[in-house]
C-alpha cells in the first residue's frame, strides 16, 4: 500500500491536482493516510468525517429527505458526499464513504462490511459498493486503502471520473 500512497502523492502534486473526503464509517482514517507524507498540503485541501446524518446535512448540505428515502449507507449518499465535499472544498477531486462497519446496525439489504465509496471530479462521478469481511477496525481500514485504490486508478485513467 505503501507505493500506492508514494504513486498518489507524487502524482497530485506533480499535476497540480487536489483532493478532499468526507468520510463517515472510516471515522478520518482516509484524511490521516493521505496526509502521512510531507508536503501532502500541496494536495490535501480538507478531510471531514460526517459520522451523523445531522453531520451529513448541516455539513455537507445533503438533504435529508434522500437520507432518510435513501439511507445514510447507499450509494446515492455516498455520490453526494464526494460531489458536494469536492464543491466546498474547491478541489479536483472528492471521496466519499458511508458504510457498515458493525458490529451492529446491519440490515438483511446491507450486512456489515457494506461500504460505498464514490469519487468525483468536475465532470462525472463514480460509485462502488464492496461487501468487506472482518471485524469493525479491519473494515474501516479496507474502507479507506479501497478508496486509495481507486483513487490511484482515476490517476492513472483506469476507471472514471
Amino acid at each position: 500500500m505503501q507505493n500506492t500512497i508514494k504513486y498518489i502523492h507524487q502524482h497530485l502534486i506533480k499535476n497540480g491536482k487536489t483532493v478532499s473526503t468526507a468520510e463517515s464509517c472510516t471515522g478520518g482514517i482516509l484524511s490521516g493516510i493521505l496526509t502521512q507524507l510531507s508536503g501532502s498540503s500541496q494536495y490535501f485541501i480538507l478531510g471531514v468525517t460526517t459520522y451523523s446524518n445531522r453531520a451529513k446535512v448541516s455539513i455537507l448540505k445533503i438533504p435529508a429527505s434522500i437520507i432518510n428515502k435513501k439511507g445514510a449507507v447507499s450509494k446515492d449518499i455516498a455520490c453526494l458526499m464526494a460531489k458536494n465535499i469536492r464543491q466546498i472544498a474547491k478541489t479536483d477531486f472528492g471521496i466519499g464513504i458511508t458504510g457498515i462497519a458493525g458490529p451492529t446496525r446491519a440490515t438483511q439489504d446491507k450486512p456489515i462490511g457494506t461500504v460505498f465509496i464514490a469519487l468525483a471530479d468536475k465532470s462525472k462521478t463514480i460509485c462502488k459498493k464492496f461487501t468487506f469481511q472482518g471485524n469493525r477496525a479491519s473494515i474501516r481500514k479496507e474502507s479507506a486503502l479501497k478508496s486509495l485504490q481507486l483513487l490511484k486508478q482515476i490517476l492513472n485513467k483506469k476507471v472514471g471520473p
